[in-house]
């Protein structure tokens, strides 16, 4: 079996000129996003669509960003990630649709053996991550090998993500713990215990029903 697909078994595998020629062409995809005129929104976004596997429809990345491969990332519609967004993406990072990421969140697949004679051969492996819908990422999360975070998820800031975290959950701290569940107390919550403002409420509830109030 050749080291591609034993990487993509999710199985140990050493990085072979096959594999490097992989990352190289996601290199150079990433030397032109990184080095783009961040203004022009429209490059970005092209560059974006040819770089991950899969895009949904609004999909956005604020430069710097980093990945191995580009090619096993796949995100849905409304996705955001902030600056220096990091994804290892040895093995399948999946994330659901109106996805945010908040500046230096890190996702991880990639891990080696914990043994350091065996680390030392160069064999590593990849673990999948998956990401639902309606998730919010905090600044400097960090996401581990093989977890699954649910739908509707906050995770806080500064959080390592090493277990699953189900839907419907407030999770932060390192390691990640689930704090409380989201409950429909939260829906006019916006900073603590403060409350969303009518006007912005009014807006959001045009929004929500269909309403081209803002445009």
């Amino acid at each position: 079996m050749d080291m591609k697909k034993r990487r993509d078994m999710q199985l140990l595998y050493v990085t072979d000129e096959a594999i490097m020629e992989e990352q190289s062409v996601c290199r150079k995809k990433l030397q032109k996003l990184n080095f783009a005129d961040r203004s022009n929104f429209d490059e970005i976004a092209e560059i974006v669509k040819d770089l991950l596997g899969k895009s949904g429809k609004d999909c956005t990345i604020n430069p710097p960003f980093y990945c191995d491969y580009g090619s096993h990332i796949e995100v849905g519609e409304n996705f955001f990630a902030n600056y220096n967004c990091t994804i290892i993406d040895v093995a399948r990072v999946k994330i659901g649709n109106n996805c945010f990421m908040a500046p230096n969140v890190a996702i991880y697949t990639a891990g080696h053996p914990v043994h350091p004679d065996t680390r030392n051969t160069m064999f590593e492996y990849g673990k999948e991550v998956t990401i639902g819908d309606n998730v919010w990422l905090g600044g400097n999360t960090v996401v581990c090998p093989g977890v699954h975070i649910g739908d509707n998820v906050v995770i806080g800031a500064g959080s390592v993500v090493t277990k699953d975290i189900p839907d419907w959950s407030i999770a932060a701290g390192n390691p990640c713990r689930v704090i409380r569940k989201i409950t429909e107390d939260d829906r006019k919550k916006v900073f603590h215990k403060e409350e969303i403002d009518e006007e912005a409420w009014d807006l959001i509830y045009d929004m929500r029903t269909g309403s081209n109030i803002l445009l």
